[in-house]
């Protein structure tokens, strides 16, 4: 009876660890996913790149201008641990430089590296899976463009049990999905669509403005409704179109701030905004208004 008892346990612990590993297991693009689309263009990819920002967290710390010195280096201190971000200059060794373009769409979209591990959701492809691809080839095509920066980024500095990502997949079956937050009725102005693929996309301005759960997940249903800034200290403001946000302010108010740092009422751009700012002053007007027609809509 014992060892019918024993057979059994281990019967299921091994159930049960196949199972986990089926669940978490990375869930990489098809090959075909670049089919249909065109060789990136780097002079589009520019446009994404502000779009999304990417030199806040990838620039070199000692690094100059909004473009940067891609080495990485930015630590973000969170209740996970300390994540720091990697060098993505196209050094062939340090950076992303020896990567494919189904390299970099895996990283983008489904939050995979090359060697076929989860990335830790620091890295907000929760957002990106939003994306186009043909978007996520143009960057790929600008970020080829820039210059190598030799030396690789500090490691994470994170405790067990954060240090198992093979977890991370299952985090990624409750958060990771390229469909929209908001859903708007058929009609829907096209600047309003373009303004929430930028907002929900790569702009991924809900990965600060709106709160977050116990285990990191986004609260979809206050959706950029503010809450505590990942790194611990401070409040990240709503953008809503309501009392508690922004509702006051016009689209014309918007769509200002993000060219020229100043708000309605006198104030000026402050804390990490400042850089997101400088990169939303780079987008072409119609994509800054397209992101201000998109904020008074939500919530209509």
């Amino acid at each position: 009876m014992l060892r019918k008892l024993l057979f059994l346990t281990a019967a299921l612990v091994a159930a049960a660890g196949l199972v986990f590993w089926l669940l978490t297991m990375p869930r990489p693009l098809d090959e075909s996913v670049l089919a249909g689309t065109e060789p990136g263009d780097p002079v589009r990819g520019e446009r994404m790149y502000f779009a999304g920002g990417c030199a806040s967290c990838h620039a070199s710390p000692e690094a100059e201008g909004v473009e940067g010195e891609l080495g990485g280096g930015l630590v973000l201190t969170t209740d996970f641990g300390a994540f720091v971000a990697p060098n993505i200059s196209p050094h062939p060794q340090d950076g992303i430089g020896d990567w494919s373009e189904m390299d970099f769409a895996n990283a983008m979209l489904r939050g995979i590296s090359p060697e076929g591990n989860h990335y830790y959701p620091a890295y907000p492809y929760t957002s990106y899976a939003r994306m186009e691809v043909q978007d996520v080839r143009d960057i790929f095509a600008y970020l080829k463009s820039l210059p190598p920066v030799e030396g690789r980024a500090d490691s994470h500095k994170i405790a067990f049990p954060f240090t198992l990502r093979r977890g991370i997949g299952l985090w990624k079956r409750l958060y990771l999905s390229a469909e929209p937050v908001v859903t708007f009725p058929e009609g829907t102005p096209e600047n309003v669509l373009r303004g929430r693929y930028l907002v929900e996309g790569p702009g991924h301005c809900g990965e600060c403005h709106t709160p977050r759960n116990f285990i990191g997940g986004l609260k979809l249903g206050q959706w950029l409704e503010g809450g505590p800034a990942a790194e611990g200290e401070g409040r990240v403001p709503g953008i809503t179109p309501d009392e508690d946000g922004i509702g006051f302010w016009s689209e014309g108010d918007i769509a200002y701030f993000l060219e020229s740092g100043f708000t309605p009422d006198f104030d000026s751009v402050g804390g990490a905004m400042v850089a997101v700012q400088k990169n939303m002053a780079r987008l072409p007007a119609e994509d800054r208004e397209s992101i201000a027609a998109y904020l008074k809509a939500i919530g209509q």
